[in-house]
């Protein structure tokens, strides 16, 4: 059974549990799989030798999370070849498609934890009353060591945009 943590999060200023590890920097990336689409699934390695940005959200269809997936595919744009952005979060991957069409958005890829939870468990961010993934920001650098974390403590609020883009532009 997964490591459970509470009293370190909220909903709507609710208490939730996450399930997983409290990842530090310094830490080395786990590994996960999600979905790319239906069918096919992706992991840490095929992102091997870039910068990750990954913002992970509990559902696009919500306003933050609009507003945080937007943001970060504008930023992807300036960051170079060498940084991916990936935007993580249990919808399922032809709903992240049509918002993403809907949205305009072409910068960030986006990857569906529907099926297993991995990345959730893997990252403490599975929130285990409602099993969405928590709002929370990881920068992993090329050889897989995280280099900046955020884990929000309320699930409504917004990353802090500029601190990650800063940590991920130190990487490059």
């Amino acid at each position: 059974m997964a490591q459970e943590r509470t009293g370190v999060a909220t909903l709507k200023g609710n208490p939730i549990t996450l399930v997983g590890p409290e990842l530090k920097v310094g830490d080395k990336a786990p590994n996960f799989t999600v979905n790319k689409d239906l069918m096919n699934q992706v992991s840490l390695a095929d992102y091997a030798g870039k910068v990750k940005l990954i913002s992970v959200v509990p559902s696009l269809d919500t306003g933050v999370c609009d507003a945080q997936t937007r943001r970060f595919n504008e930023e992807a744009a300036k960051l170079g070849d060498n940084v991916v952005v990936l935007t993580i979060s249990v919808d399922l991957p032809f709903a992240q498609s049509r918002w993403c069409g809907a949205a305009g958005i072409d910068k960030v890829v986006t990857l569906s934890d529907y099926k297993t939870k991995s990345f959730g468990e893997a990252y403490g961010v599975l929130i285990k009353e409602i099993q969405l993934d928590m709002r929370s920001i990881f920068v992993i650098d090329a050889n897989d060591t995280i280099q900046y974390v955020e884990y929000l403590g309320e699930m409504t609020n917004h990353p802090n945009y500029e601190a990650a883009v800063e940590a991920v532009k130190a990487l490059v």
